[in-house]
């Protein structure tokens, strides 16, 4: 099931000792029906032809029963950017890094705060194991380890 914006904010202000859901900073503009828009932390230059790696602006914390899909914003899906990576493990924190790919005839500049990826949140039934990689507590864009 996909979680809808009053999920979204029943599951950030629940109360549980095994782990919440954390969108911090949280924004109301980036609240959306069904989606959660995550913004980038810095100003960015994506250039034609190349894959970026541009972090989140939010620190994310998926409890066990929640997992996100990643999702280019149409804006920038219009402009010719495509996103990589996409999947988000239940149990996963960190900031999250955005691999944007360029196939548009220009260069294109993301600002700091700009909504370039939509997360989209789903629960997961009966789940026991969580995310423990490489990337957890990641700050910034982290490259392919």
């Amino acid at each position: 099931m996909i979680l809808s914006a009053p999920e979204i904010v029943r599951y950030l202000n629940r109360q549980r000792t095994e782990g919440n859901l954390v969108i911090n900073p949280y924004s109301n503009e980036s609240q959306q029906p069904a989606s959660y828009d995550l913004r980038s932390a810095m100003d960015i230059l994506l250039p034609r032809g190349t894959c970026t790696l541009v972090p989140s602006l939010e620190w994310v914390e998926l409890p066990r029963d929640l997992a996100g899909t990643l999702r280019c914003r149409s804006s920038f899906g219009r402009r010719g950017v495509l996103l990589g990576a996409g999947f988000i493990d239940p149990g996963f924190r960190g900031q999250l890094t955005l691999c944007l790919t360029n196939l548009g005839s220009d260069d294109i500049i993301i600002r700091k705060n700009d909504r370039v990826v939509q997360m989209i949140l789903h629960e997961v039934k009966e789940s026991e194991q969580c995310y423990s990689g490489r990337y957890q507590d990641s700050r910034g864009a982290v490259e392919a380890k």
